[in-house]
């Protein structure tokens, strides 16, 4: 009797068996822990940076808890707020901007482009130039952060159901979302030229995006929420995979595709939600940080966590920037502007290109 010994033939990268996933990719992997060490670098010389100058080795000795006692107070309790909140706020924006453009197949959706933002400032722009009565009851019960995060749930799930004809189209869904967003914008518009000049510049100061005057309770709540939401995301985006290749294929492999799409369009309104409501409305890093990881990390798709990586290593570097670079200090969503209009418009050209 002859022993026949069984082979099992090789998985090609990108077949799952079960459950379990065997993509390999060590380019993306080299490349997400160089982006992840770029970002901490930046975070750490941002810390640093102030009227009280802190050198790199002491802000890494300090955040280790082997600095001076003045260098803890000026880290953690000064300066540790508005790094941690440009870092959080970089990874949601980043990882929101994946999402939207991976649903989209579209690289011009952003959370920016489908209302998202412009639905958030809305509502906060209304409560701050809207006193007494109903407005003021909710700015003093849930707050403004909180209701911003309101406004900005409500215009995603507004755009989405305005988009579903069976099932979502990335350019339905982008126009749909221009137009909401336009109308959003000429709410906040009409609502800033009928207000108090003394209120208009409290909006005004919410409506540009910064990371100024941050406090510990803004950054745990945006830090909280946005660990639960990427919980969520890592959960279901190995079901996301095979829906790169369509929605017949990914009900072939078992995949409830329509479930997984709502579900991770929901994260990623929340967490454009979370960001707004940390930082305001900082305009182009969910649209800009996830073309740019899918260039360096060679994919066809958004990758979510190199995009949340550029996301953070983009807010944190413009905020940096805008504090010690520039003559004037600045806010954060000036700074981006700066780098996102140019890079929108090699989008267009691009696009029309081809």
């Amino acid at each position: 009797m002859t022993d026949v010994t069984e082979v099992k033939p090789s998985l090609p990268p990108g077949v799952r068996l079960g459950r379990v996933s065997f993509f390999w990719r060590p380019w993306l992997v080299g490349v997400s822990l160089l982006l992840a060490a770029a970002a901490f670098l930046v975070f750490c010389v941002s810390i640093g940076v102030g009227d009280f100058p802190i050198g790199l080795p002491q802000v890494i000795r300090t955040l280790l808890g082997r600095g001076e006692q003045v260098d803890e107070f000026v880290i953690m309790d000064l300066r540790m707020p508005r790094a941690l909140a440009g870092l959080v706020v970089g990874i949601a924006l980043g990882v929101s901007g994946a999402i939207t453009q991976s649903i989209a197949r579209n690289p011009l959706a952003s959370p920016d482009v489908l209302g998202i933002t412009t639905g958030a400032s809305a509502v906060a722009v209304f409560l701050v130039t809207v006193s007494g009565g109903a407005a003021a009851a909710v700015t003093d019960t849930v707050g403004l952060s909180a209701a911003a995060l309101a406004g900005g749930l409500g215009t995603g799930l507004l755009v989405y159901f305005l988009a579903w004809r069976r099932g979502i189209d990335g350019f339905r869904l982008i126009l749909i979302g221009i137009s909401v967003s336009a109308v959003m914008e000429a709410v906040t518009t009409w609502l800033l030229v009928s207000a108090d000049i003394r209120d208009v510049a409290q909006a005004q100061a919410w409506l540009v995006g910064s990371l100024d005057d941050r406090s510990w309770s803004e950054v745990q709540v945006a830090l909280w929420g946005t660990l639960v939401l990427l919980v969520v995301v890592a959960a279901v985006a190995f079901q996301f995979k095979p829906m790169h290749f369509g929605d017949e294929v990914a009900a072939g492999l078992g995949v409830r595709y329509a479930a997984v799409r709502a579900v991770l369009l929901l994260c990623a309104v929340l967490l454009a939600g979370v960001a707004v409501s940390a930082a305001g409305p900082v305009p182009f890093v969910a649209l800009v940080a996830p073309q740019v990881a899918m260039r360096l990390a060679r994919c066809p798709t958004p990758p979510m966590l190199a995009s949340g990586l550029v996301g953070a290593l983009l807010l944190i570097g413009s905020d940096l920037v805008a504090r010690a670079v520039l003559p004037v200090s600045l806010p954060v969503g000036v700074v981006t502007a700066a780098i996102g209009g140019p890079f929108l418009v090699y989008l267009l050209v691009r696009a029309n290109l081809r």
